[in-house]
């Protein structure tokens, strides 16, 4: 119950509850929330209340607001490792089904972004992989691969469809990943991303920007959109890059 005379304001007592509910499956994934009037009359608290705690667990990804429906328990985000780990890995360690749907494969000039960011003169050729990801059938990811074609020339051949590009970069090519490098922003998903992510154009998602090695040599740049309402970025310390795809 909320504790009037207590140090910790309503809304935050109020969240705690509430989250307390979800977490104990009281309130189990996608569950309609109770209405505002109805919390009210429960907990003897405010609208005001109420909305601050409704708002402050939409804001934490606990919530989500569903037009002309209401407010429901949001599926837990996934975590998104600092650490360069494979979708594949982060998927199994998550006790979650990972697939994937080739969307393209192509071979291409580099422009001068990419062969910077590859560390080549700008003209090279790369092979470019674009794929969705999923976890339980659910669409998470969109990426898009950069392997040189001087490391891996007849990639697409030796790639069966669907197939690990790390497994066959490994095994057929010597390829090992070893090091690497990524960048992390949010911004709002554009028509061409939020159609295969099932999202409204605008939804927030995260941008990612991964450059591997192996032995030196950077091996592959993958630009990736994740979903930010099925995702959150985890920052952990002294764990070795590996391989990321």
């Amino acid at each position: 119950m909320i504790d009037s005379s207590g140090s910790l304001p309503k809304y935050l007592q109020l969240r705690a509850i509430l989250l307390d509910m979800i977490e104990e499956g009281r309130l189990p994934v996608d569950a309609l929330v109770p209405s505002e009037r109805d919390l009210c009359r429960r907990f003897g608290v405010s609208r005001t209340t109420v909305r601050q705690a409704i708002d402050r667990l939409v804001a934490e990804g606990r919530l989500r607001r569903i037009p002309r429906a209401g407010m429901v328990v949001a599926r837990p985000k996934v975590r998104v490792a600092r650490e360069l780990v494979s979708f594949t890995e982060d998927m199994h360690a998550l006790g979650m089904r990972p697939a994937c749907v080739d969307l393209d494969a192509r071979t291409i000039e580099a422009d001068a972004r990419l062969a910077a960011l590859l560390g080549a003169a700008p003209g090279v050729a790369v092979h470019v992989l674009e794929r969705l990801r999923l976890a339980d059938g659910e669409p998470m990811a969109m990426e898009r691969a950069h392997i040189p074609v001087s490391l891996a020339p007849d990639l697409f051949e030796r790639r069966a469809p669907r197939g690990s590009l790390t497994r066959v970069l490994e095994g057929e090519f010597g390829i090992v990943m070893d090091e690497g490098d990524q960048t992390i922003e949010a911004g709002p998903a554009d028509r061409g991303e939020a159609e295969p992510l099932s999202i409204a154009q605008g939804d927030a998602v995260f941008f990612l920007r991964r450059r591997t090695f192996s032995r030196g040599t950077c091996a592959e740049v993958t630009f990736s959109t994740y979903r930010a309402d099925r995702y959150r970025i985890h920052l952990g310390h002294g764990t070795p890059p590996r391989s990321v795809t």
